[in-house]
């Protein structure tokens, strides 16, 4: 795509993962901007990421012309009132946020260029599972560049809106119901015999098989767990399946539109 200026409202995590995954896949640009109150924050990912510029005023980073909303939805709306009169009919601005729709960015900036992202972390190293909408507004043109740009951290494809919180839940999130499990198991590993590197190995290569059994072959669900007789932690399911079910499912209530 054509070079650009990226303006990212928010210096956290999701805007972290953003620029590692462009460092990655080396995608250049005119100049990234980065505004966040947070100036201790700021200092550490201007570190981290030298090429960015860090204006003292977030109304510079609207006058970019892709704009990134990377902020909870709780103070999104505050901060379009900040910056409205800066975003013109041209820009092009994503929200990386849930339940603030479309049509609420819409009614406080001028530009028809709306889209909403939920990005996945994975999209830091490139492997991101990325769905994204755009308003019925967005030039035709501008959506074929974006989702060039977007492409360079993973996976990322066209959705409905009303499907985006639930790809909050079941990719966004997904990781963190696991990653303590893994890491916690590879640690125990090493207590009956494994190196540590042996430990990562066997459950990285486990699970993807694992993931590939479950969704890619022609058993049913029941027939692959049917496969291991021996389940160590079987008396403890149902009470997993209620936190699934409780916990987010309370979780989706609160994020969805």
């Amino acid at each position: 795509m054509k070079s650009n200026s990226l303006g990212f409202i928010g210096g956290g995590r999701i805007t972290k993962i953003f620029l590692q995954a462009f460092a990655n896949k080396e995608v250049r640009f005119d100049s990234i901007m980065v505004y966040d109150t947070d100036t201790e924050g700021l200092k550490k990912l201007k570190y981290r990421y030298p090429m960015i510029e860090t204006p003292d005023t977030v109304q510079k980073i609207a006058q970019q012309s892709i704009v990134f909303i990377a902020l909870h939805p709780p103070i999104i709306i505050e901060m379009l009132d900040h910056i409205k009169d800066s975003i013109s009919k041209d820009t092009i601005l994503i929200s990386l946020a849930p339940k603030i729709t479309i049509e609420k960015l819409a009614v406080k900036l001028a530009t028809p260029n709306i889209a909403r992202m939920i990005p996945n972390a994975t999209s830091y190293i490139n492997k991101g599972y990325n769905p994204v909408t755009f308003g019925n507004h967005f030039g035709s043109k501008n959506k074929i560049e974006i989702m060039e740009m977007l492409s360079a951290l993973g996976e990322t494809f066209e959705v409905e809106e009303s499907k985006l919180e639930a790809y909050a839940i079941l990719s966004a999130m997904l990781p963190t119901y696991f990653w303590f499990q893994w890491n916690e198991l590879s640690k125990f590993g090493t207590k009956i015999g494994l190196s540590e590197e042996e430990s990562k190995l066997s459950i990285m290569h486990t699970i993807d098989a694992a993931n590939k059994l479950m969704f890619q072959s022609d058993l049913t669900a029941d027939q692959v767990i049917d496969l291991i007789p021996v389940k160590p932690i079987a008396e403890h399911e149902p009470q997993i399946k209620e936190i699934y079910q409780t916990r987010l499912m309370g979780l989706f209530e609160k994020i969805k539109p």
